[in-house]
């Protein structure tokens, strides 16, 4: 029997492996920065200082890995369903647009917990419609998911920015952005929740997003492990010829499946816009939608697992700004390679030490 076949415990597929292959990236890493003539452990503790020795530093972490949770949950809904969803970027991207005009349209009027939800809805909703033509094409003409999808994200990077330099602009301003968000617009601070474990959250924009985001993590995990939709979504994943063959619709499945996915990615959206700098900006998404590619691969597109990696990468970007403050010789370049090896072995090379483990678990495992 190949070891691709043989089934493993849980706390082995989804916790010791991911381990292992986190392991050997930073160790692979460590090589790297010992060969530039740096201390390995030091840069260690460097990064992990910046990332998670203070209050805005923890801030600024899990600002970034709110960004990754929705994208990382984006990429996989998709994935249970057996598609792969490269257009997290873009559908962030569209997303921020509703986003924007909801915050636009009520911020002089009601406070931000009314606007909120209203904003919540126009990021999910510009999402999906981005996601959607990419949905009826694999569904109805069989183009591959991965080729539109990537498409459309340099279709709504080029359209978003025609609309914020010719049609969104403050008049008589060069910068292609909106006008600043007024109170009833912005998503407050989480001060209070760095400060019940004795911090001060300073610059850090961590805000009221990263409890939508745990929300949505909930939502998302009912939806997939205790509805019908989701049982149907994961059998399309398993097997679409079985899955057409029992019954389940094809075509509204991969269509239902993608907006929920384009959904969850224009969600991400309120992070940066609403809640960081309070305006619609070019380029706002800044990859965290292909980061979320290798959050979903990390976290084995389960919830849990999902938040976990997005906090590791958040910790890569918060304490990798600090590290390559502290040590010049460690470039921001540096730790994109660091990042892109975690992202190696996470990803295309997730279960390279399967074989291994299946042979172990074989043999002591079962005795």
């Amino acid at each position: 029997m190949s070891t691709a076949s043989v089934p493993l415990p849980n706390w082995i597929t989804y916790g010791l492996m991911p381990f292992l292959n986190l392991v050997v990236a930073f160790l692979i890493s460590g090589v790297v920065v010992w060969f530039i003539g740096e201390n390995p452990l030091e840069a260690v503790k460097l990064l992990l200082q910046g990332a998670l020795g203070n209050g805005e530093g923890i801030g600024f972490t899990l600002y970034y890995a709110t960004n990754f949770i929705f994208t990382g949950l984006s990429v996989a809904v998709a994935y249970h369903a057996g598609l792969f969803n490269i257009g997290s970027e873009g559908q962030a991207y569209v997303g921020g647009l509703g986003a924007a005009l909801a915050s636009l349209a009520l911020d002089h009027y009601v406070p931000w917990y009314v606007t909120m939800p209203f904003a919540v809805i126009g990021a999910a909703i510009f999402g999906a419609a981005w996601a959607l033509i990419p949905a009826w094409l694999q569904a109805k003409r069989g183009s591959h998911i991965v080729i539109t999808t990537i498409m459309f994200n340099f279709i709504g990077a080029a359209m978003m920015v025609y609309l914020l330099v010719h049609v969104l602009i403050v008049p008589g301003k060069m910068a292609p952005e909106t006008r600043v968000f007024l109170e009833g617009g912005q998503l407050p601070k989480l001060d209070w929740l760095i400060a019940l474990f004795g911090g001060r959250l300073g610059a850090a924009p961590f805000n009221v997003s990263f409890l939508i985001a745990l929300v949505m993590c909930v939502a998302v995990w009912l939806l997939i492990w205790r509805t019908k939709l989701g049982y149907e979504i994961r059998t399309l994943g398993a097997s679409s010829t079985a899955a057409v063959y029992a019954g389940i619709p094809y075509v509204k499945t991969v269509i239902i499946t993608m907006l929920i996915s384009g959904g969850l990615a224009g969600m991400m959206a309120l992070n940066p816009v609403l809640g960081a700098s309070a305006r619609l900006q070019v380029e706002f998404v800044g990859g965290a939608g292909f980061v979320g590619i290798a959050v979903s691969l990390m976290g084995r597109s389960h919830p849990l697992g999902i938040v976990l990696a997005a906090v590791l990468f958040g910790v890569l970007y918060q304490g990798g700004d600090a590290l390559s403050f502290d040590m010049p010789k460690i470039t921001r370049d540096m730790i994109v390679v660091i990042q892109g090896l975690v992202i190696l072995f996470a990803g295309a090379l997730e279960y390279l030490f399967r074989p291994a483990i299946v042979r172990v678990w074989q043999r002591f495992g079962k005795a």
